[in-house]
């Protein structure tokens, strides 16, 4: 990551796996296994292992300092305290599917997190596969509803330490992965062995995933 500084405070371009538009913007911070990028009137936070490669863009200026507080904590940044410090806070994440999530963390287990929207209600996302996370202004609130009867809600289902024993516990129940980006990946959560995947999809046809690629899960 060092090499790298030598771009912070200029205009770069990022593309990330899974992403079909790159993210531009000022290159602020860098942490142990995070890129920061102020973009346009935001902070974009993208995992290091997403990377495919950033350069200085067209427009590769210096910025005019400014005075833009995160609303995170960038002490000692790296991805897990960023969304440690994320919790409650309205929030936009990219999984590299056509449209992102927003919603709120609200709990973080060994390699996944809690992730409450308004539309998907409990989303278990796993850690690997975000693409960039983006706090935003807290006079946001989802599709502007108001704040006071706006409850978060926690899953009634305990949470294990895994997103592997997380997907025993939903053996069968319906499941939707990847938030339905394919028909492929909603139906009947069948069996989880040595961590493949059964699922029998709408026709009743058997569909079998592996763990590893499974971006998110919740229960319809």
């Amino acid at each position: 990551m060092e090499s790298i500084r030598s771009l912070l405070g200029k205009n770069v371009e990022l593309k990330l796996s899974g992403c079909k538009v790159p993210i531009t913007g000022e290159l602020i911070d860098l942490g142990s296994d995070i890129i920061v990028v102020f973009s346009d009137t935001r902070y974009v936070y993208a995992p290091v292992h997403h990377l495919q490669h950033m350069k200085l863009s067209d427009d590769g200026e210096d910025f005019t300092p400014a005075d833009r507080e995160p609303l995170v904590d960038h002490q000692h940044i790296s991805y897990r305290k960023m969304l440690m410090n994320s919790r409650g806070i309205f929030t936009e994440i990219g999984l590299g599917g056509s449209h992102p999530v927003y919603g709120y963390v609200t709990s973080i287990m060994n390699d996944y997190f809690i992730f409450y929207s308004p539309l998907y209600h409990s989303i278990y996302i796993s850690l690997q596969h975000v693409k960039y996370i983006c706090p935003l202004p807290p006079s946001m609130t989802p599709f502007y509803l108001n704040q006071h009867p706006f409850q978060l809600q926690q899953p009634a289902m305990p949470l294990s330490r895994t997103l592997d024993q997380q997907l025993e516990k939903f053996q069968n129940e319906l499941v939707i992965f990847d938030l339905g980006e394919s028909p492929l990946k909603a139906g009947l959560l069948k069996k989880v062995d040595n961590r493949i995947v059964e699922l029998i999809e709408a026709g009743g046809k058997t569909v079998f995933l592996h763990c590893d690629h499974i971006k998110s899960i919740h229960l319809p």
